[in-house]
């Protein structure tokens, strides 16, 4: 048995010990049931353990892959379960989950699959063909159920009912280059700057929502903060590391890791504004790095690896810096006196605290916190044979953004305030967007 969660270790992909260490941890999960109601995977486990007198070893392989399968990833188990390491039980769920994919991955999966592997994980080759032709790819990917969904979803395995989110037709970096023409960020910064960071977009804002990200510039450049892009960096790699493809994510590991590194030792922080990607910025990257020469890298940057709230707050609250307080955009009552928040799943897990919520109250803004799973989490919720059981995790999530009563909703996640959608109609505003409007900042035309 392999109690390790350390994908250089040679038993790693070794499916038989795999199974050994499975049944240790469903042992130990069955005996205290604090995690009953974090997502499906567990009463499923409890209810298979229970049907068998208690006995996890009489679980089959069948009974261990239904809870594998309905793991998402949402990295909840990280704040509640108390035996994660360095407590000697050495219970990590989500990364014997991650293992699971990995030895499945290792074993190779149906052909289907891995036609949806490929789909979800070139963010970056989508991302590019679809901006470039945004208006057609919109309006054939924009109605859930329609004819063109329909035929996507048997030729790729993406849920045709799924909310999927529309392409920009400008990317984020080609504004920022733009804007900046080609002096870089710090024009904008009057007197010398307070800080300086790096914005990995992601694919998220890259092509996708890149209204994100000219907020949070604004926002920085009106706090003295100099941006700027990293160079050479694409997607973080999430959805090669969720289907257990460890040689992908690696190479993307490394090339992101390389180029911000490079920005981080200029003096920048590295500022992520997708829950997900900085999840694996700060704990992946430096995990699967750590037996190759960028680990020393990988650590550097996870190190100066920042949220945009949590960024800017550590700002407000040091010495010798401060954030601009004056919100005089509150008085056009573009932002209400209170919103409706839902704490991103990966953001929770990083254990960073509320910083989106604590910024927002320095603006005078009440945020009243939504503290449920969307059922998406990475690339799980966007796969057909996923999708009603993602849309069943996200019910109660929808149930209290409607009873909490607010017209607007925010939520740092892209993936999350997609389903929050499709399941409330209600479209979420990213925090720092919140924020640009309370300076009174005017939203980029499209």
């Amino acid at each position: 048995m392999t109690t390790t969660y350390t994908p250089d270790d040679p038993a790693y992909l070794d499916e038989t010990d795999f199974r050994v260490e499975l049944e240790r941890v469903f042992d130990h999960c069955h005996g205290c049931r604090l995690c009953f109601n974090l997502c499906p995977s567990f009463p499923t486990m409890f209810d298979l353990i229970d049907a068998n007198d208690g006995d996890v070893s009489a679980l089959t392989a069948a009974d261990q892959d239904r809870v594998i399968d309905e793991c998402y990833q949402c990295k909840l188990c990280y704040p509640k379960c108390p035996y994660v390491p360095p407590h000697e039980w050495q219970l990590d769920f989500p990364r014997l989950m991650m293992r699971a994919q990995a030895v499945r991955h290792a074993a190779g999966r149906p052909a289907g699959e891995r036609v949806t592997d490929q789909v979800l994980a070139r963010t970056d080759v989508m991302g590019r063909v679809s901006t470039a032709a945004a208006p057609v790819v919109n309006a054939l990917i924009g109605t859930p159920g329609s004819w063109a969904r329909t035929l996507m979803e048997k030729a790729t395995g993406m849920a045709s009912e799924r909310l999927l989110p529309p392409y920009a037709r400008t990317r984020f970096s080609t504004w920022f280059r733009r804007r900046a023409g080609g002096g870089g960020a710090r024009a904008h910064v009057t007197g010398s700057p307070q800080g300086e960071v790096s914005v990995f977009p992601t694919c998220f804002i890259e092509y996708m929502d890149p209204a994100i990200g000219q907020d949070l510039v604004k926002v920085y450049e009106r706090n003295g903060v100099s941006c700027s892009l990293p160079e050479g960096t694409r997607c973080c790699g999430a959805p090669w590391l969720h289907q257990g493809n460890i040689k992908e994510f690696t190479k993307a590991a490394s090339r992101n890791v390389t180029a911000l590194a490079a920005e981080v030792r200029t003096g920048k922080a590295v500022v992520v504004a997708q829950p997900t990607c900085a999840y694996v910025v700060r704990k992946d990257y430096p995990l699967y790095l750590a037996g190759t020469s960028l680990a020393a890298d990988a650590e550097l940057v996870a190190r100066h690896t920042s949220d945009p709230a949590e960024f800017l707050l550590a700002l407000h609250r040091a010495e010798g810096t401060s954030l601009d307080t004056d919100f005089s955009g509150r008085h056009s009552g573009a932002v209400p006196d209170e919103v409706t928040y839902h704490v991103a799943c990966h953001l929770r897990a990083q254990h960073i605290g509320l910083k989106s919520r604590d910024l927002l109250k320095v603006a005078g803004v009440r945020a009243t916190l939504v503290q449920r799973c969307s059922g998406i989490d990475g690339t799980w919720g966007y796969r057909a044979e996923n999708y009603e059981l993602a849309r069943a995790v996200a019910a109660p999530m929808a149930k209290e953004i409607l009873l909490a009563g607010n017209d607007v909703v925010c939520g740092d996640c892209h993936l999350a305030n997609g389903a929050i959608e499709q399941e409330t109609g209600i479209r979420p505003l990213h925090p720092m967007q919140l924020m640009a409007r309370a300076y009174g900042i005017p939203e980029e035309p499209t």
